[in-house]
C-alpha cells in the first residue's frame, strides 16, 4: 500500500516489504488514543463505587492490572511487522485453515457486537451535544463518521491516533488539573478500604481488558518494516495501551470520588471538571468515533478472513472492503435503531460473556508463534488451500482451546451463568486466570515435539498476494 493511496488498497493479503512503512512509535499513540474512552473512565470508577476501594488501593490494582495485561496485548501487536498480515489470518498457522474458522466467527461476533454499542453511544452523545439532532439521525451520523474511518484504513486510522494522542492526553491532564486544584471532599483519600475481593476484581478487570484487544492488534502493526524487530513495536504498544487505559481509568475513580454518591461517572466527569466539562464531552465522542472505527475494520477483515477460507485463490482489494463496511454499516444501524432497548442491552451481555473464549486463544496464539514456532511461519502455508504445512484442522490446537473455555465454565460468572465456584474470591472472576494457565500448561506438553524441532520452520516465502 502506497503511503499516498487515499483508501487503503489491502484486505487481508500479506504485505510485501517494499509496501512497509512507518515507525513502531505509532503504536504508542494509536493504544494510548483508543483506550482513552467513556468506557474506560465508566470502568475504573466501579473500583471505588462498586468495589469500595479506597483511592490508592484502586490506583495499584488499575496499574497492576494494565501492566500485566497489556503484556499480551503487546506481544500480539509485536507479530505484526514479522508476519505481515493480520491477526485473525495468522490463527490459521495455529488453528489450521478451517480450524481457525471458530476463533474467526466469535472475534466476528465480538467486535461487531462493540461497533454495535459504539454507535448506540455516539448517537446518545450527539443528541446530547446537539439536541437539534434527533437521537436516530445522530446515531446514523455517528457510525457513518466511524465507517469512513475504517474504510479510508490503516494509513488514516493512526494519523488521526497520533492527533488523538496528544489532544486527548492533554485534555484529561488538564482536567485532573482542574479538579485536583479545587477543594476535595475531607474524606477523598480514605473514603473506601483495602479488601482482596475488590482489588483482584478491579485487577482482573483490567488484566481482561488489555487481553480483549489481542485479536486485532496486528492489524494496525503489519505494515511496519520487519526489520523493527519484536522488542520496539512490543514497548511502543504496551506503553501507549497502559498508559491511555491507566489514565482513563484514574480519571473517573478521580472524578466519582470528588463527586462523591452514586453519581453515573460520566456525569462525575462533566461535574468535577468545571468549565473544561462540555469540551471533555465533545472530545470523547469524537473518540468514541475514532475508536469505532477500529472495531469496524477488525470486524470487516474477520469476515473477509471467513470468506476467503472458503475461496483460496480469491485476493480481495479495496472495493471488497466498502462493500463488506457498507454491509456491516447497514446492518448495524439497523440493529441499534431498530431494536429495543433491552435487546441491545441482551446482546452486550451476550458479547462480555463471549470475551472468556479470547483467553485460551490469545495463549495459544503466543505460546505457538514464541515458543513453539520460534517468530518463523510459513506465509505461503497460511494461504495454502490444504493449509500447507499448518494443515486444515490442527486438533491439538482446538482440543487445548476448548479445554481453555471449558476450565471457565465452574468459575465463571456472567448475565447468564454462574458456576458453583464463581465466588471463591467475592466478587472477583477468576475464571480468566484459570483458564490462561490450563491452556499453557496444555499446549506446550501438546506440542513438546514440534517446540524440539522447530528450527526447520520457514521463517517467511516472500510470497506476494495480488
Amino acid at each position: 500500500m502506497s503511503q499516498n493511496t487515499v483508501i487503503e488498497n489491502k484486505t487481508i493479503d500479506y504485505v510485501p516489504e517494499n509496501e512497509r512503512h512507518g515507525r513502531s512509535r505509532s503504536l504508542f499513540t494509536l493504544w494510548f488514543c483508543t483506550n482513552i474512552a467513556p468506557l474506560a473512565v465508566v470502568t475504573g470508577a466501579i473500583s471505588t463505587q462498586t468495589f469500595h476501594l479506597d483511592i490508592i488501593s484502586a490506583f495499584i490494582a488499575i496499574v497492576a492490572g494494565h501492566l500485566f495485561g497489556g503484556l499480551f496485548l503487546a506481544l500480539t501487536s509485536a507479530q505484526g511487522p514479522k508476519v505481515g498480515i493480520p491477526q485473525m489470518v495468522q490463527s490459521r498457522a495455529q488453528f489450521g485453515r478451517y480450524g481457525s474458522l471458530l476463533v474467526v466467527a466469535f472475534t466476528s461476533v465480538i467486535y461487531l457486537g462493540f461497533f454495535i454499542s459504539n454507535i448506540t453511544l455516539s448517537g446518545k452523545v450527539i443528541n446530547n451535544v446537539i439536541p437539534a439532532i434527533p437521537l436516530t439521525g445522530a446515531t446514523i451520523l455517528g457510525a457513518i463518521a466511524a465507517t469512513v474511518i475504517g474504510v479510508v484504513g490503516y494509513n488514516f486510522i493512526h494519523r488521526l491516533n497520533k492527533i488523538g494522542a496528544w489532544v486527548m492526553g492533554g485534555a484529561l491532564i488538564a482536567g485532573l488539573f482542574v479538579m485536583f486544584t479545587q477543594p476535595l471532599p475531607a474524606d477523598f483519600w480514605h473514603r473506601g478500604t483495602f479488601n482482596l475481593g475488590g482489588w483482584f476484581a478491579t485487577f482482573s478487570i483490567c488484566a481482561v481488558w488489555q487481553i480483549s484487544f489481542s485479536p486485532y492488534t496486528s492489524d494496525y502493526s503489519r505494515y511496519l518494516p520487519a526489520s523493527v524487530g519484536i522488542f520496539k513495536p512490543f514497548i511502543c504498544t504496551w506503553l501507549g495501551a497502559c498508559g491511555g487505559t491507566i489514565l482513563a481509568f484514574m480519571f473517573g475513580v478521580v472524578a466519582v470520588n470528588i463527586v462523591g454518591g452514586d453519581t453515573e461517572a460520566m456525569a462525575a466527569v462533566r461535574q468535577a471538571s468545571g468549565v473544561l466539562g462540555p469540551v471533555l464531552m465533545i472530545l470523547f465522542l469524537l473518540n468514541i468515533i475514532c475508536h469505532n472505527s477500529m472495531n469496524l475494520y477488525g470486524t470487516v477483515l474477520s469476515l473477509i478472513t471467513a470468506v476467503q477460507t472458503f475461496r483460496p485463490d480469491w485476493t480481495p482489494g479495496a472495493r471488497v472492503r466498502v462493500v463488506a463496511s457498507s454491509i456491516v454499516l447497514v446492518g448495524s444501524v439497523a440493529v441499534a435503531v431498530v431494536a429495543a432497548a433491552n435487546f441491545v442491552s441482551y446482546f452486550l451481555n451476550l458479547i462480555w460473556a463471549l470475551i472468556g473464549v479470547l483467553i485460551p486463544w490469545c495463549m495459544i496464539n503466543l505460546l505457538d508463534f514464541y515458543v513453539v514456532k520460534k517468530q518463523r511461519y510459513d506465509i505461503a502455508s497460511i494461504f495454502s488451500a490444504d493449509g500447507g504445512r499448518y494443515g486444515r484442522v490442527n486438533i491439538n490446537a482446538l482440543l487445548t482451546y476448548f479445554g481453555g473455555v471449558l476450565i471457565q465454565v465452574p468459575f465463571v460468572e456472567n448475565a447468564f451463568f454462574t458456576g458453583p465456584y464463581a465466588h471463591l474470591i467475592p466478587g472477583a472472576d477468576i475464571s480468566w486466570g484459570i483458564s490462561l494457565v490450563f491452556t499453557s500448561v496444555c499446549y506446550l506438553l501438546l506440542n513438546k515435539k514440534a517446540f524440539c524441532s522447530v528450527s526447520g520452520e520457514i521463517k517467511h516465502t516472500g510470497v506476494q498476494r495480488g
